[in-house]
């Protein structure tokens, strides 16, 4: 099933490619999205985000309505960072780079 996820913009801008591209909150973490699609977003609105893509608007109402669903259903981790695998040890000391 592919599920489109409401975020809250929260700045817009145009890549070094001239792509339009913007920041926006997913209930607390803040991913990079391309509105060429929506290129009509401006920061405050919510977007519906598909792998990246801001596919339409919502309001807020909506998006409260969503992310309340997909919290009940145990869909919101995915947004988060990624859990290390079982028996992954961090290294002591950061890698130089």
């Amino acid at each position: 099933m592919c599920l489109a996820i409401p975020g809250k913009l929260l700045s817009v801008a145009p890549d070094a490619n001239g792509i339009i591209m913007g920041k926006a909150n997913f209930g607390g973490i803040v991913k990079e999205v391309c509105l060429q699609y929506t290129p009509d977003a401006v920061p405050g609105e919510y977007v519906l985000v598909h792998v990246g893509f801001a596919l339409g608007k919502v309001d807020e109402a909506e998006a409260s309505r969503t992310f309340q669903l997909l919290e009940e259903m145990g869909q919101l981790e995915e947004l988060g960072p990624p859990e290390p695998p079982p028996g992954f040890d961090a290294p002591a000391e950061p890698i130089p780079t």
